[in-house]
C-alpha cells in the first residue's frame, strides 16, 4: 500500500497540484525521463543531479508553459549566433546570457533531433529526448562559453539550461498543437524547416 501511495506523490511534496489534474501522469512521466537523455548527451558538462532537479521544476511550470509563445525570430538568431557563425563577430559573444544560450540550445536541439543526430532511434518522437537534448546542448554551450570568458556575471549554468528547456518544451508542445501525448516528430521536422531552412 505505502508503495502505491509513494508514485507521484514525493516529486511534489505533497502536490503543487491537485492528484490527477493538470495533465496525464505518462507525459508527466515523458519529461521526467529526460534527465536520462541530457546526461547521455551532455558528457562531462552535466551531471543527472542538475538535470533531474531542473526537470521537477519544469514538469510543475508545464501547464504555464502551454500558454506561452514561442519567440521564434529571437532562438533563430541566438541560434546562428552561437552555432553558425561565419564571422568571429567578437564583441557580441562577450555578454552570453542564460536566455540567449538557452534558446540557441533548444534550437540546436530541434536541429539535431530532426536531422537524426539525437541518437535516440527508439524515441525519435519523444517528448523526453527532445527537451533532454536541449538542456544537454545548453549545458555544454554553457561550459563552452565559460571557458572563454564569454558568459555574463549573472548567467548560471543551472538557469541556461533551465532554459533551454522550456524553450524546447513550449517547441514540443506548439508543434503538437498543445497536445500531451501523440507523434509529433513530423510536426517537429516542420517546426525545423521553417526556422532552419
Amino acid at each position: 500500500m505505502s508503495g502505491q501511495q509513494d508514485i507521484g506523490g514525493d516529486m511534489t511534496h505533497g502536490g503543487a497540484y491537485p492528484a490527477g489534474g493538470g495533465y496525464p501522469r505518462a507525459d508527466d512521466d515523458d519529461i521526467r525521463g529526460a534527465a536520462e537523455h541530457a546526461t547521455r548527451h551532455a558528457g562531462e558538462s552535466g551531471s543527472s543531479d542538475l538535470f533531474s532537479s531542473l526537470l521537477g521544476a519544469l514538469t510543475q511550470k508545464k501547464q504555464a508553459l502551454k500558454e506561452e509563445d514561442v519567440d521564434e525570430d529571437d532562438a533563430v538568431k541566438q541560434h546562428k549566433r552561437f552555432f553558425d557563425r561565419k564571422d568571429d563577430d567578437g564583441d557580441d559573444d562577450d555578454s552570453a546570457d542564460d536566455k540567449s544560450m538557452g534558446s540557441a540550445a533548444a534550437m540546436q536541439a530541434l536541429k539535431m533531433f530532426t536531422g537524426g543526430q539525437s541518437g535516440s532511434s527508439h524515441e525519435t518522437n519523444s517528448q523526453s529526448a527532445f527537451v533532454g537534448l536541449a538542456m544537454a546542448e545548453a549545458s555544454k554551450l554553457f561550459d563552452q562559453k565559460a571557458s572563454q570568458g564569454k558568459v555574463s556575471s549573472d548567467s548560471s549554468k543551472e538557469s541556461a539550461v533551465m532554459q533551454a528547456g522550456e524553450m524546447a518544451l513550449k517547441m514540443y508542445l506548439k508543434s503538437s498543437g498543445g497536445g500531451s501525448s501523440g507523434s509529433s516528430g513530423s510536426s517537429l521536422l516542420g517546426l525545423a524547416s521553417k526556422f532552419l531552412a
